[in-house]
């Protein structure tokens, strides 16, 4: 397993990719981490290959696998024969699982309203994810309030279009930023 917190300490701008578009500027990123944030069946293992094949620890959000199950046997499916180093979800039942497991796992949080934001808390202290996506990313106050609250990374990510909008959430407390915007990427 990978110590995400050292990772985003070294360069904390994640390349988040959709299928294979921009993969071939994801290979050539100065990231360690890419997020494969949309894929397929048909196209997911040869993402995750071509992306490991060049040195990249890779998160799956397996929530976005068009054709795979967003479940238990879809998280076994993906680490045994797709081989990511970790998962991304949305879906509390399968931070659990994965937890129980030792998979390595990013918990992606919708933080809309103040009950959103007490139940993202919760569980999150539930769980203990490997770290956290905080969505949308342009929101300062919310990012330090979490990062406040629980002891794990946090990433942010969600509309991230400019330099300052990294800056800002890094002073906010946010570990890393994952964004799609390629210009970003190899600041």
């Amino acid at each position: 397993m990978h110590n995400i917190k050292e990772i985003l300490e070294r360069n904390p701008v994640i390349p988040a990719i959709k299928n294979d578009v921009n993969l071939v500027e994801a290979v050539h990123s100065n990231s360690e981490i890419i997020f494969v944030i949309m894929s397929n069946v048909m196209n997911i293992k040869n993402i995750v290959t071509t992306l490991k094949n060049a040195g990249k620890i890779v998160y799956v959000h397996i929530d976005m696998v068009d054709g795979l199950s967003s479940s238990n046997n879809g998280i076994e499916f993906l680490m045994q024969e797709i081989n990511p180093d970790g998962i991304i979800t949305t879906k509390h039942n399968l931070v659990s699982f994965a937890v129980k497991n030792n998979i390595s796992i990013i918990q992606r949080f919708f933080v809309l309203d103040s009950f959103s934001l007490q139940n993202t808390i919760s569980h999150i202290k539930e769980n203990t994810p490997d770290a956290i996506e905080i969505l949308p990313g342009l929101m300062p106050k919310i990012i330090k309030k979490i990062d406040q609250a629980v002891k794990i990374p946090v990433i942010t990510g969600g509309l991230i279009d400019e330099k300052e909008d990294i800056i800002n959430a890094l002073a906010a407390g946010a570990m890393g930023i994952s964004t799609t915007d390629k210009s970003l990427w190899n600041i």
